[in-house]
C-alpha cells in the first residue's frame, strides 16, 4: 500500500512509502525535494526493513538548529503509518 506525507520543517516537500502486503515492511521511499544525496541515500537504506527497525533508527535525528531532519519525517511518517493500522 503507498502513503504520501508531507514532513514538516525540513527541505524535503513529500514522502511517498510503499508498504509490501504484510505492513510490516517498507517495500520503498521516495523523498521529493532536499539534499538529493541524503535523501536517495536514505531511501536505498531503508528499502525492505521493517517498519519498526527504521522508527528506532532513524527518530531523533536532528539537521542543525531545525530540531528535526528528512530521517526523523521520515519516522515520524513510519509511526503515524504504524497507528493507521
Amino acid at each position: 500500500m503507498q502513503y504520501t506525507y508531507t514532513p514538516e520543517g525540513v527541505c524535503s516537500k513529500q514522502m511517498i512509502i510503499d508498504i509490501d502486503d504484510d505492513n510490516e515492511t517498507i517495500k520503498s521511499v521516495k523523498i521529493v525535494g532536499g539534499c538529493p544525496g541524503n535523501t536517495l541515500g536514505v531511501s536505498k537504506l531503508v528499502e525492505g526493513k521493517k517498519i519498526d527497525e527504521v522508527i528506532k533508527l532513524l527518530k531523533g535525528i536532528p539537521c542543525g538548529f531545525r530540531g528535526t531532519s528528512c530521517p526523523d519525517q521520515l519516522a515520524r511518517a513510519l509511526e503515524g503509518i504504524k497507528n493507521s493500522k
